[in-house]
């Protein structure tokens, strides 16, 4: 893949991360890895960062107050850490996303690779303890990019059976479709569970077409260890089914499944998978899963019956998988509107009562507020009447959920008399490509004519997901505001050259009479064709659904110290967390500063360099003799976004 020219800068950012590229592979298991040396605890440790969301609750909040609104411009680094797992694009490797948040468990940082390699560090001095190598050759990944959000922790509930060998463990999921489990104060792999300490994912019954893959951290409850996973989109008509699994922690015996794909239709459509991380609330012991798409994204002519499980919000017995309620925040989707966070279990003040809430954050830029018992909305939600669908014998559906509160965190439609450009020329050329196009604002469906998506399939709040202060009552979330076209060419028609220039991806949708393309809306000079901010920090009280305060976020890099203006923003990668010091700690942007703001005004209070964009959400704790209260951040950029890369992970603190 060749490098963009600077004027350019921005179209890197929106080319799909789903693209052609997302092959099949042959994988084989991890029995040869080797290992070099130097029970989840079941209670919020809001001072510690136990689970990749902070609690098992996915609210990114930390109790700590070292560090403050009166100090934080103190700030310096204190250590970092190179894993050696960074790849660029070439014939024989494929390029590294490094989206890794560590945990603090056992008195160690535990974190995985791009690469599904897996290090304890001392979280003091950020030097290695350990080192778990899966040996897994660069050039193999189903998708076309090496990536890794996060591991798990488990460990016996007593004295006795935590102190033997795999008493603690470490649990990752593995990019290539592998479960695998270690000993948490060795790295070696735990014989006893799956086959000499794996499980190959993909020699489950999923039903369908594919592999699956995992990026995203297992859940944990008790004794069980949950898994969703990742399916080829857009690339076949039923592809896998989006199953999730609970396995036994010890042996890795799978206890159960769940299917959200009906069973009656399982033979013709798959996915509403679960890709995202899942949240678990430990006093109800329900997994909270963010589900996806049913296929194809963008064409569902062969889902015959309504799907209610996908784009859902599902809660799920977590001993025994038995749904107990979903919401579903996109009927028939035919956007690829996928729910790609984290639900965070929060508790919110509603006419004066603390209620037990779910937050989820959406692509489209609304965020629900659901009863946490029951799944029903907290805040008012219409049911809005939708455009149809002009594809023959595609039936979209006839309305759509919106709620009133909170008020969506991006823009959701553009008018072509409102194409935004740096010039006339630029401006004009966007308005032409916009009146081209069907565009009846959100949810207009796919069309052979070519339909607007905004915001597009890489927009509102992705997998960085919310972060929630509950003194407070304020989640904060960022998200990317862009305007993208999605387009059905007829199989018959289909000409690469007419139909995929630079900067559209392409999806063959096999079994259908199309090809899918879809591309961000740019201007001749390279910049979006929505008015900024292109990126946003949002910040809302969960008492009253409004607003708090919404800042531009993030900025590009495209010279030599040349940056696009604060006001603009940019899309970004990651998320926030946030802290009883007023503080919140976010990376995200791509032009390779880790920030802090303040929690009720939004004002930025300190910024620091990292080696390469933080594309990763932050994770803080206390360690040591002192105390210290450390920030640590994986800045290893983003190889689907072609920023430089790196394998750093680097630790804040005070002086």
């Amino acid at each position: 893949m060749t490098r963009l020219r600077p004027q350019r800068f921005l179209l890197l950012l929106f080319l799909s991360l789903v693209s052609a590229a997302c092959t099949e592979r042959d994988e084989t298991p991890p029995a040869s890895a080797a290992v070099s040396a130097a029970g989840f605890i079941e209670a919020e440790q809001a001072t510690d960062w136990p689970t990749y969301g902070g609690q098992a609750s996915g609210t990114q909040y930390s109790s700590l107050t070292q560090i403050n609104r009166e100090n934080v411009d103190q700030l310096e680094l204190a250590w970092e850490f190179r894993t050696g797992d960074v790849s660029e694009w070439s014939p024989e490797s494929h390029a590294t996303n490094y989206q890794v948040t560590p945990i603090l468990q056992n008195d160690m940082l535990y974190l995985c690779t791009p690469l599904n390699n897996v290090i304890a560090l001392d979280p003091g001095t950020g030097s290695q303890i350990w080192r778990f190598d899966l040996n897994k050759p660069r050039g193999e990944t189903m998708y076309g990019y090496h990536n890794c959000r996060g591991v798990s922790y488990w460990e016996a509930s007593d004295a006795q059976n935590r102190n033997v060998k795999c008493g603690k463990r470490v649990l990752q999921a593995t990019d290539h479709g592998f479960l695998l489990a270690l000993d948490a104060d060795t790295g070696d792999l735990c014989p006893d569970f799956g086959t000499a300490g794996s499980i190959d994912l993909n020699k489950l019954d999923y039903r369908g077409e594919g592999r699956i893959s995992v990026t995203s951290p297992p859940a944990i409850f008790s004794n069980v260890v949950i898994v969703g996973g990742t399916v080829i989109d857009n690339k076949y008509r039923d592809s896998l089914d989006g199953i999730v699994r609970g396995f036994d922690v010890l042996t890795g015996r799978e206890l159960w499944s769940w299917n959200p794909i009906p069973q009656q239709l399982s033979a013709e459509v798959g996915g509403a998978n679960t890709w995202a991380p899942m949240s678990v609330d430990l006093q109800r012991g329900w997994v909270f899963l963010p589900t996806g798409s049913p296929s194809y994204d963008t064409y569902g002519i062969n889902r015959t019956e309504p799907i209610p499980d996908g784009n859902a919000v599902v809660a799920l017995d977590a001993l025994s998988g038995e749904k107990i309620w979903s919401f579903q925040t996109v009927h028939h989707d035919l956007w690829d509107y996928d729910l790609a966070s984290m639900p965070t279990l929060v508790t919110v003040s509603r006419n004066g009562q603390a209620t037990e809430a779910v937050l989820q954050a959406t692509k489209t830029g609304f965020v629900f507020v659901l009863d946490r018992d029951s799944g029903d909305p907290l805040f008012p939600v219409e049911e809005r009447p939708v455009p149809e669908s002009d594809v023959e014998g595609e039936l979209a559906a006839a309305t759509q959920p919106f709620p009133l509160l909170p008020a969506p965190v991006t823009s959701q439609s553009l008018r072509a008399d409102d194409a935004w450009g740096t010039m006339i020329v630029d401006r004009n050329g966007c308005r032409e490509q916009l009146a081209a196009l069907r565009n009846e604002g959100l949810f207009t469906p796919p069309s052979v004519r070519g339909s607007v998506l905004h915001p597009s399939f890489l927009g509102g709040t992705n997998w960085g997901g919310v972060a929630y202060d509950a003194a407070n009552g304020v989640a904060v979330m960022n998200s990317s505001n862009l305007v993208s076209a999605v387009t059905l060419v007829p199989r018959a028609e289909f000409d690469p050259e007419v139909h995929a220039p630079p900067g559209t991806s392409t999806y063959e949708m096999r079994g259908s009479p199309y090809v899918m393309t879809r591309r961000v809306l740019m201007s001749s000079l390279g910049a979006p064709c929505n008015p900024p901010p292109w990126g946003q920090l949002t910040a809302i009280d969960m008492t009253n659904g409004q607003t708090l305060w919404q800042i531009p976020f993030g900025r590009v890099e495209f010279g030599a110290g040349i940056k696009t203006l604060p006001s603009w923003g940019a899309p970004n990668q990651g998320g926030p967390i946030v802290t009883k010091g007023g503080l919140v700690f976010i990376g995200a942007s791509l032009d390779s500063r880790f920030r802090a703001y303040d929690l009720m005004t939004g004002d930025e209070l300190w910024s620091a360099s990292t080696p390469a964009p933080a594309t990763a959400t932050p994770m803080t704790y206390t360690f040591g003799s002192e105390n210290r209260q450390f920030v640590v951040i994986a800045a290893g950029g983003h190889g689907a976004f072609q920023t430089k890369l790196s394998d750093a992970i680097v630790a804040f603190a005070l002086p």
